[in-house]
């Protein structure tokens, strides 16, 4: 199989060594070009055509963004954005999502083996991830078997429990998203009125990131969005996003649901993971819920859905024409945990036709 061949551009020495190490320590992965900065970039792009380039947010000469939309206008390439997790830095990087950009991820940096190692986890999946976006035509791209520890949803709660009687009749509507999710996240929101029921939603997302994601969301639509923290009541006409880097639970107290945050380590290779997400809505909301898994690489989400269906809930999976990468929803349907497979703009009706 071809490896994956990657650019990075950054002024710093010390991340473009870093981002080198990890990204080539994948067999799958080989970086073929570094650059300090875009004007150095579009040099070697002359002659170097990568599958995948990351990029740094500020930079001498021309700011990331700025390159990013003359890399989208003349020669598309699938763009991860390296931020620090100053908040100015994580506007641009959403920012630079809605202008094509297909994931974000976290400047690499010091700290515990089992940190570091998250971060080699997240760095080479968002590689791998924009690897296998379409930007206009569809790419193809295979992962290799698994050989990381992959956690599944019993580190964070056990399975639910099929006797557990739920006495309330309210919906509850819980969205899972990774590569590609903050757009199609935006398309889905803004199609809701403002008394659609209660909404829980994990986006694969570095932490730092979810407060702006959530605020710009909140800014285009006629829900209220923000980021969810612990013990927030799941009320209709709200959307709550999960925090980067701590899961989050759909729990139910008498006829109140409410959201739990919680630490742990990575789900399905994500914390926050969908499929935590999902098995809790499993347990708590069961028939009176309807899951949705939009597009993402990877299958967090797929075995949490499966409960979900299991337990009598309604779930969608967006299809593979409208997905920027048919992961997530893939496995979804493979794990025949799903009862409609709808094009993106069509779920927001249907779900709005369910809880009626």
């Amino acid at each position: 199989m071809t490896k994956i061949k990657v650019m990075i551009i950054d002024d710093s020495a010390v991340v473009r060594q870093t981002l080198h190490d990890i990204l080539n320590a994948d067999p799958e992965i080989e970086v073929v070009a570094t650059a300090a900065d875009p004007i150095l970039a579009a040099e070697r792009l002359r002659t170097i055509i990568p599958d995948v380039i990351t990029l740094d947010v500020e930079m001498p000469r021309m700011d990331g963004l700025t390159f990013l939309q003359k890399l989208m206008s003349q020669h598309p390439i699938p763009v991860v954005m390296c931020s620090s997790l100053a908040e100015s830095g994580s506007e641009t990087a959403l920012k630079a999502l809605e202008y094509g950009a297909v994931d974000i991820i976290t400047k690499p940096r010091m700290g515990t083996k089992q940190f570091i190692e998250e971060s080699r986890l997240r760095i080479c999946d968002a590689v791998k991830g924009a690897a296998a976006a379409r930007l206009g035509a569809l790419r193809t791209y295979v992962p290799r078997k698994e050989v990381s520890p992959k956690y599944s949803a019993d580190v964070i709660m056990d399975k639910p429990n099929s006797k557990a009687m739920l006495m309330t009749t309210e919906k509850v509507v819980v969205v899972g998203a990774s590569t590609g999710g903050t757009e199609a996240l935006k398309v889905f929101l803004e199609m809701l009125p403002a008394d659609t029921p209660g909404i829980v939603i994990v986006q694969h997302m570095p932490e730092n990131f979810t407060a702006a994601f959530a605020k710009r969301l909140d800014a285009a639509c006629r829900v209220t969005v923000k980021e969810a923290q612990d013990n927030d009541t799941i009320v209709r006409g709200r959307a709550l996003i999960a925090p980067g880097n701590h899961h989050v639970l759909l729990k139910r107290s008498g006829a109140r649901y409410y959201v739990e945050i919680k630490d742990g380590p990575l789900v399905s290779r994500h914390r926050p993971s969908v499929d935590v997400l999902f098995r809790s809505a499993a347990r708590y909301a069961g028939k009176n819920a309807v899951g949705v898994i939009l597009t993402g690489m990877g299958d967090d989400g797929a075995h949490g859905m499966k409960e979900m269906f299991d337990a009598g809930a309604i779930t969608i999976a967006q299809d593979e024409a409208t997905c920027v990468v048919y992961g997530m929803p893939n496995e979804a349907v493979k794990q025949g945990g799903v009862h409609k497979i709808m094009p993106l703009q069509l779920i927001a009706p249907e779900i709005l036709k369910l809880c009626s």
